[in-house]
């Protein structure tokens, strides 16, 4: 009985799949990844560096304005004018950070995926440059999307 439901489980498992977002240019990821600032604005990564909710893409705003749905192993990559920022990401629950920012100076904010009672949540977190990097270094440009 208990190989009929693990044989069920792993159907199931394989038919959901990872789920895909739009992606950027290789060229633009490369970009990207060179993580030079411009001395005018702010650059900011939201990152996704995960495998875990791999079935799952998470919504994600900044300052009111829709920039598209994260995936396992993506980012994105906005450039803001100094001051201050909000970033919004919802799944079964909405969670926002709220950070400022310099010109000249990137920012780099990890997107992680919890497990919730029916879906996955999420949890922003600002994190230092280090950490980022390795981060956005482990995943691939997701492109901007239109507003849902």
């Amino acid at each position: 009985m208990l190989q009929r439901y693990l044989g069920i489980a792993l159907i199931a498992l394989a038919l959901v799949g990872c789920a895909s977002v739009p992606m950027g240019e290789p060229h633009q990821d490369a970009a990207a990844k060179t993580f030079v600032a411009k001395p005018d604005v702010a650059g900011v990564y939201i990152y996704r560096n995960e495998n875990l909710g791999s079935a799952k893409k998470i919504n994600v705003n900044m300052d009111g304005k829709y920039l598209g749905q994260t995936a396992a192993k993506t980012y994105f990559y906005t450039e803001v004018e100094p001051g201050k920022h909000t970033v919004t990401s919802t799944a079964e629950n909405t969670d926002s950070l709220s950070f400022d920012v310099v010109a000249g100076k990137l920012y780099f904010i990890w997107q992680e995926i919890k497990m919730g009672m029916l879906d996955a949540r999420t949890k922003l977190h600002l994190v230092s440059e280090d950490v980022g990097k390795k981060g956005v270094l482990e995943s691939k440009l997701a492109a901007p999307q239109a507003a849902k």
